[in-house]
This record gives structure tokens, sequence and C-alpha cells, in this order.
């Protein structure tokens, strides 16, 4: 149990033996709350908050579930979704969608439709397609998280793929050096670099791929900004070196500068060294991106 009581580090905070004692004492004395009202709660009495003054529930909440997968608490029974009838119907709409039949030039399907996800059942068809099809499935990301739905109108309304941004790798070497951060100018700035996490398509359509990228990336500053209050200035992603050669981003004007060790987040001992080699490749949201994060301009 001594080990449960040591520090967390976790979305880009330090969460001291104290404050971990905090929370479990919190969990365990507000029976009655559900896990967002906990969250809430937390985020309060640790003044856990986004820039813009929002509290941090979200995050918060992924990291009450993170404790107590390691039995540091435990928490209160997830919700209903509601009615039976209303969960049933909800799946199956989700998966009865399956790989599009479409081809051709994806001039002839433009212009593209790129949704938000904001309701059930746009996020229960998101979650279904990328579990489905991408080949790292689908996994609920830590932290702040943006996800698209993206279709084409003709010859009727249909999904042909999926763009999901979250909250950044907390160190990568490359980028990092591409940048010009220390351990101090990236923990003041990185919050406004974004992660490409999930990227799917779902039509054999030519050059769709690098539309949708761009259209994605065009809703994405304002969106990110109005959810959580940041302005991002960085996009990022990780393509995995033996899979993918990354055409489509270069397409849509990423630049590569180099890649990982190939470790993944929880090599600790440097046991998988080259076993997951992904290439790094960034695109500026904004004039000057790199100078801004390396704190030579505001």
């Amino acid at each position: 149990m001594d080990t449960i009581r040591e520090q967390q580090r976790f979305c880009d905070r330090e969460f001291t033996a104290q404050e971990v004692s905090m929370i479990r004492e919190v969990v365990q004395t507000c029976k009655g709350l559900s896990r967002l009202e906990l969250a809430h709660t937390v985020c309060e009495l640790l003044d856990w908050k986004r820039p813009s003054g929002g509290l941090k529930a979200r995050e918060c909440r992924d990291l009450l579930e993170r404790l107590e997968g390691q039995g540091a608490l435990r928490l209160p029974e997830k919700k209903s979704n509601g009615s039976k009838t209303v969960t049933k119907r909800i799946i199956t709409a989700a998966t009865e969608h399956f790989l599009s039949a479409l081809t051709g030039s994806v001039g002839d399907f433009l212009p593209l439709q790129v949704e938000l996800v904001q309701n059930k059942l746009q996020r229960q068809l998101f979650r279904e397609l990328v579990g489905r099809y991408h080949y790292l499935g689908y996994a609920m990301p830590y932290g702040a998280r943006l996800q698209y739905l993206v279709y084409v109108d003709w010859p009727g309304r249909e999904v042909v793929g999926c763009v999901q941004f979250s909250s950044p790798a907390w160190r990568i070497k490359v980028r990092d050096q591409w940048i010009g951060w220390d351990d101090a100018s990236r923990k003041l700035r990185l919050q406004h670099v974004v992660n490409n996490s999930r990227f799917l398509v779902l039509a054999r359509i030519d050059n769709l791929a690098s539309k949708m990228l761009s259209g994605a990336m065009r809703h994405l500053r304002g969106d990110w900004l109005g959810q959580y209050g940041v302005e991002p200035w960085l996009v990022e992603t990780m393509v995995a070196h033996q899979r993918f050669h990354g055409g489509c981003y270069r397409a849509a004007n990423f630049q590569e500068i180099g890649q990982t060790s190939g470790r993944g987040r929880m090599d600790r001992t440097h046991q998988r060294h080259g076993a997951e080699v992904k290439t790094v490749l960034l695109y500026p949201l904004v004039k000057h991106a790199r100078r801004k994060l390396a704190g030579g301009e505001r």
C-alpha cells in the first residue's frame, strides 16, 4: 500500500503523495457522488484548472480511473447509458457501417464534410469504426481530445474517415530538439501542441487521406480553443515506420523531423529499444510556431 501513496505524474502535472492521499480520502468519503462529480470535487480542491479557468474534470476522471487500476481506490460503478432499447439501437446503427465501396478521385466527392463528434450516436459510431478498422483499435486517450467524422454527400451521405486529436506526448526527443526545448520550457508550452493520435480512411478514393487531414486541421484550431481555452500551435503525429510511409501526411504539408527510439511510453528499463520505431511528423498551425513554442515570440 505504501507504493500507492507515492507521487504520480499525469497530464503534465506532478501529484504529491499528500495529494494522492487526499484524492483517496475524497473518493472514500463521498460515496454518493458519481465519477464526474468526484472529478469536479477533486479539481476544485486541487485547483486543477485550464488556462480559461474551467476545471480539468475530464483529465481528473482519467486520473481517478488510473488510480483505481493501481488498487489505490475504488470508484462508483459507471452510470447506465439509459434504457436498454436506446442502447441497442445505437449499437446497431454503428455496427451496420462497413468499409465504403466508393472509388475514384477525391475531386469527384468534394467538398468533404468534417463534423466534430459531439453526441452519443456520433461517439458510438467513431468508437466502432476505429475499433474495427484501425490497426491499433480504439482506446480512450488520456487528457484532452477532439474527434471528427468525415462525410461525403455524393452519391449519398456516407462516412469515409475518422480523425482524432488528443494531448501530446510528454517527451519526444526529436520534437523537443527541433523546437529547442529543455524540461522547463517544454512544461510551460506543451499544452500548445496537439497529437493526431488516430487517423482512419474508410474508402479507396485517390488523395482522400490528405484532404481529410487538411479539412480536419482547418477546424482544429478554433474547436480546440473553444473546448479547452488553449490555442494549439503545432500538430504532431507518429507513423509506424514498418507499416506506413506517411505519404498522406507529407501531401498535407507535414514535415518529417526524425524517428522515435522505438521504446514506447511504458518501457522504463530500455528493454524495447528499436522495437516500435515511428516517424515523427509536425504541422504548424500558426506562423512562427517553432519560435513561439521555444519562447522567442508571443
